[in-house]
């Protein structure tokens, strides 16, 4: 799960083909947002100084291979292998399915068995980049015909000091997603797009049927992404993780913005008793509960929501809408956290190595095969009786030529799924921190239980020694650059 603040826009019209994660998601929260490729162009050229022709070498990749029950992600990829050494015979091609975990990342490192390229999050740049383990490809980056037409918004997350660690994938804004059946049934009127705090508080709990088992909201209330879901709300409320000076980095999250924040989740599990009773759900659990038609709001990355409502839980798209994060206050900004998924080349690769890995990674971006493969699958969906759901934002601008060719894909098919236009005007990204971002989640989970837990908790008191022991034991620990 990883800034700036910047308006996301229209980008939810572009869709795409593969999942990946996720943010999440995080290293804790799952963000599997689909993709229109998750793999990249036969466009690169060679880095300058390159004199050998690098497609006569006997080249050995081990590439980012999707999970044993990914099997439409397995087919779409071993589909794109079998390109690519059509293309480029001197290259063997290892599947690795090994996925990064910020625990292990260093024993790979270490022991000299990472993938030729993997997948991370937008967290991690500056975590990955100090400690060495990805791999600086700016000459490549600059030498790429079609780096004026990627996502500015998503790739500066890997573009560190001036130069470029990684290539962008997808990306997603934490959004807050609905189940409109369950407000009809009970007579509550679904509140405006540009909604705040209290809409979200009435709507909760004005659908919340603890009887029944159903409750008007599922926060999160375990593993990292406990501290993830409630990270929206920090920033909706002004405020910020962490400050960095000089390269000197502060814990920030126990002001009055984070005591607003934590105050708020604490009326809607005493005030509104609009939460779960069993509230330690993690990203899979809230998922299912809103699949299940047992919450009425559940918030994470929309795709994956709409993706599992849909084609999981059966319901129909009409039922499912999609809002922004709501704003603390009317006139607000509606923030939510803005994450992405990257491939990274690994820096113990030979230069030939890292070039062909560019080369792969790129090999299906902006193409004609990419495109087909889009609508391939949006038949198949169909014929399945199932929905396309486009991702939230693609690896490509908005304003670029592929960007409206994925478009028109879409508008020919009723089984692609259709975001309200006027949410484009209110999403508004926020990047994660760029430090400790999964310490912090950790943290927080642990503050969010025990607000969950434990009636008239002080939310000063509380933040006060979550930032203390985020700042001792992770943020003092960070070497300043």
């Amino acid at each position: 799960m990883r800034k700036f603040s910047a308006v996301l826009m229209c980008l939810m019209l572009f869709g795409s083909l593969l999942a990946a994660c996720g943010g999440k998601n995080n290293a804790e929260v799952k963000t599997n947002e689909g993709a229109v490729t998750n793999s990249g162009g036969n466009n690169a050229t060679q880095a300058e100084g390159t004199t050998e022709d690098i497609t006569q070498k006997k080249i050995t990749l081990k590439i980012h291979y999707p999970l044993p029950d990914e099997t439409t992600l397995r087919a779409q990829e071993d589909d794109k292998i079998a390109r690519f050494q059509e293309k480029y015979p001197n290259v063997t091609i290892v599947k690795d399915d090994w996925k990064y975990d910020i625990n292990e990342i260093g024993v790979k490192m270490a022991s000299n068995e990472a993938p030729t390229f993997y997948n991370t999050w937008a967290t991690e740049a500056n975590f990955l980049v100090e400690r060495g383990w990805v791999a600086d490809i700016t000459d490549l980056w600059n030498n790429w015909e079609y780096k004026d037409e990627i996502n500015p918004v998503l790739q500066n997350q890997f573009i560190v000091d001036g130069k470029v660690f990684g290539v962008t994938q997808n990306g997603y804004v934490t959004s807050t997603v609905v189940n409109k059946k369950l407000l009809d049934a009970k007579s509550v009127t679904a509140p405006a797009l540009d909604w705040t705090w209290d809409d979200m508080y009435n709507t909760a709990k004005g659908v919340a049927d603890p009887k029944k088992g159903i409750s008007g909201i599922a926060p999160m209330g375990k593993g990292n992404e406990a501290g993830w879901n409630w990270t929206n709300f920090l920033f909706e409320a002004g405020g910020d993780i962490e400050t960095n000076v000089d390269g000197k980095v502060t814990a920030a999250f126990n002001t009055e913005a984070g005591v607003k924040a934590l105050d708020f989740y604490k009326k809607l599990r005493w005030e509104a008793n609009a939460i779960p009773q069993d509230w330690a759900l993690g990203w899979g659990d809230a998922v299912s509960s809103f699949q299940q038609g047992r919450t009425a709001m559940v918030i994470a990355g929309a795709f994956d929501v709409v993706q599992a409502a849909l084609n999981e839980g059966g319901m129909k798209p009409e039922d499912v809408i999609v809002y922004p994060m709501p704003a603390a206050e009317k006139g607000g900004k509606h923030y939510g956290i803005l994450g992405g998924n990257y491939l990274v080349v690994n820096p113990n690769a030979t230069k030939d190595e890292q070039e062909m890995a560019f080369r792969y990674i790129t090999f299906d971006y902006f193409t004609d095969d990419a495109l087909k493969s889009v609508e391939d699958t949006i038949q198949a969906r169909k014929a399945e009786g199932k929905y396309y759901i486009p991702t939230p934002l693609e690896y490509f601008s908005e304003d670029s030529d592929y960007a409206t060719k994925v478009k028109a894909i879409y508008d020919k098919y009723d089984n692609v799924y259709k975001y309200d236009p006027n949410l484009f005007t209110l999403l508004e990204g926020k990047p994660e921190a760029q430090f400790g971002t999964q310490d912090f989640y950790a943290t927080m989970s642990n503050v969010v239980q025990e607000s969950f837990s434990k009636k008239g908790t002080d939310s000063k008191k509380q933040l006060d020694t979550a930032a203390q022991y985020v700042q001792e034991n992770y943020f003092d620990k960070i070497e300043a650059k």
